[in-house]
């Protein structure tokens, strides 16, 4: 038989070599397209489901939300595991699948368990939602907005740019699933409530946030016909600055003059309460940004991707605020590549 082979391959050599040529160069071509990584991916499957509820500790997340949330997923097939972690404001629910289930089927079945979790868990105590497809091996890229020398930009102010502009452009990368946030002050509205001038008007606090609630939206209103032309509608709520808040009227005195939120609250911008801060190199508090990779994606390809729009990114950011990159996954596997290259090299 291998005689045979062999004659045959020294009377076709044409062939022989187009076939070896055509070899090498799907070779070359798969060598080229090959996901290479510093570290293999163990990451079982599996599906996060998530629920914020700030104001609960973790007795009665465990008991409002974890719970339900489990007794939901329970059931759902090739599923192999179901853990929580509870947390002061957070739950997290892991639903682990047997090994070679499809991550879109598993999400599916998960999806469509969380109509009734949701029903279970009482109004206002959070909605659960699940985590991106991701792994732990997923943070592929990370980077800090940094000011300048000579330019005063607020850890607020770069929160902001950071979540509107930078982040926002980032997860339209082809192979990112998701930018987490970390560090600086986020940007709230907030209404500080004086306790005096509500007795003094007697305005119950309930009243307030009644007010609130009710006076920031937009309505539709149909349309009319006015020489022959048609013209809509529209009522227009929506809050867009602090005098917008400060003149939401609350009620009326007995002469009709109007009693506004500016009279009984002072409304001005301040950062979320916070429970953390980030930290770099010793300078103090930062604001970065963390690339999550989309699982299964090819890791030095996303990483180009990413690199090429931070380059389009910079050139729209502030005056004076920057992109400073400080973890990048291709330089890891460019030196894990290099080693074992040398490995072999001295091996050979």
């Amino acid at each position: 038989m291998i005689n045979k082979i062999i004659d045959a391959s020294l009377n076709n050599r044409f062939a022989i070599l187009l076939l070896a040529l055509l070899v090498v160069a799907i070779g070359i071509h798969s060598m080229t397209v090959l996901p290479v990584d510093a570290v293999p991916d163990l990451t079982n499957v599996q599906v996060q489901i998530l629920t914020s509820s700030p104001a609960l500790g973790p007795v009665e997340m465990e008991q409002f939300v974890t719970f339900p949330v489990e007794t939901a997923m329970s059931g759902i097939p090739r599923v192999e595991e179901i853990r929580s972690v509870t947390r002061f404001g957070l739950s997290n629910v892991t639903v682990v699948f047997e090994e070679g289930t499809d991550i879109y089927w598993a999400r599916q079945q998960v999806g469509e368990r969380l109509t009734e979790a949701r029903e279970q868990i009482p109004e206002g105590l959070g909605t659960p939602t699940m985590g991106p497809i991701a792994t732990g091996m997923g943070e592929i890229y990370q980077f800090e907005l940094r000011a300048k020398p000579g330019y005063n930009y607020s850890l607020q102010e770069l929160r902001t740019i950071l979540d509107w502009q930078v982040a926002f452009q980032l997860r339209s990368v082809p192979g990112v699933i998701e930018v987490n946030t970390f560090g600086g002050e986020l940007k709230t509205y907030e209404v500080q409530i004086n306790p005096d001038a509500l007795l003094n008007y007697r305005i119950p606090l309930q009243r307030v946030f009644e007010a609130l609630q009710q006076n920031n939206a937009n309505a539709g209103g149909g349309y009319i016909v006015h020489h022959e032309e048609q013209q809509l509608i529209r009522g227009e709520g929506l809050v867009e600055s602090l005098e917008d808040i400060g003149r939401i009227v609350l009620d009326t005195r007995e002469d009709g003059t109007p009693i506004h939120v500016r009279d009984v609250a002072e409304v001005r911008f301040a950062p979320m309460l916070r429970q953390g801060y980030v930290t770099r190199d010793g300078r103090g508090e930062a604001v970065v940004g963390i690339v999550m990779m989309l699982m299964g994606e090819n890791s030095r390809v996303v990483v180009d991707r990413v690199k090429k729009k931070v380059k389009e990114i910079a050139k729209t950011l502030p005056e004076g605020v920057y992109i400073d990159t400080f973890y990048d996954r291709t330089e890891l596997v460019r030196r894990a590549i290099d080693t074992v290259t040398e490995n072999i090299s001295g091996g050979a």
